[in-house]
């Protein structure tokens, strides 16, 4: 119905197949950028790109990943044609200063893991990325944890959003996390 949503759940509960629906039907091919999902890592950004393109299907879309750490150069390229971009906001602010993204397109801002962002300090970056969007379009804002910082943004940004929280159905014992220390340049 086109509604604000705030929802809240935990990692794996399938967020992104939740905002991937509502991106990939209002996009159309050829319209500019229609679709901005805001995330606070590189990682997570590539790992919605890959997921976004596999739930497309046969739609047409240009699904662009755009993260520092790289080139700028072949991102800007990418975002002539593209219909969705999947970000981490200092990237995008890079953007928006050079002039190489329109974001006077977005019918559907995404939220992801807001309240790793807000812990990140990129509440300000995110401020001035909304600015440069449409106010009328649909925002969709998902998080592990809905805190008074999520409540504040949501009052800012978003219209009578709908609050939807899913119950964890896996058991936190039963999951193990596991981190590797790496050289910067492997």
């Amino acid at each position: 119905k086109g509604r604000d949503i705030i929802a809240g759940a935990s990692t794996g509960s399938g967020k992104t197949l939740a905002f991937a629906v509502g991106l990939i039907k209002n996009a159309k091919e050829g319209y500019g950028i229609q679709g901005l999902v805001l995330t606070p890592t590189r990682e997570l950004a590539e790992q919605i790109t890959k997921e976004l393109i596999h739930f497309s299907g046969e739609k047409i879309l240009n699904i662009v990943s755009v993260y520092g750490g790289v080139s700028i150069n072949p991102q800007m390229k990418k975002l002539q044609s593209a219909e969705i971009v999947v970000a981490t906001p200092g990237r995008i602010l890079d953007h928006i200063s050079r002039n190489s993204i329109d974001l006077s397109r977005v019918n559907t801002l995404v939220l992801d893991e807001a309240d790793r962002m807000l812990d990140m300090g990129f509440i300000d970056d995110v401020n001035e990325i909304v600015s440069h969007c449409p106010k009328e379009r649909q925002t969709l804002l998902f998080s592990a944890t809905i805190s008074a910082d999520i409540f504040n943004i949501a009052e800012k940004y978003m219209k009578y959003p709908l609050e939807i929280s899913a119950e964890p159905h896996v058991d936190p014992a039963k999951l193990k996390q596991i981190y590797y220390d790496v050289d910067d340049n492997l």
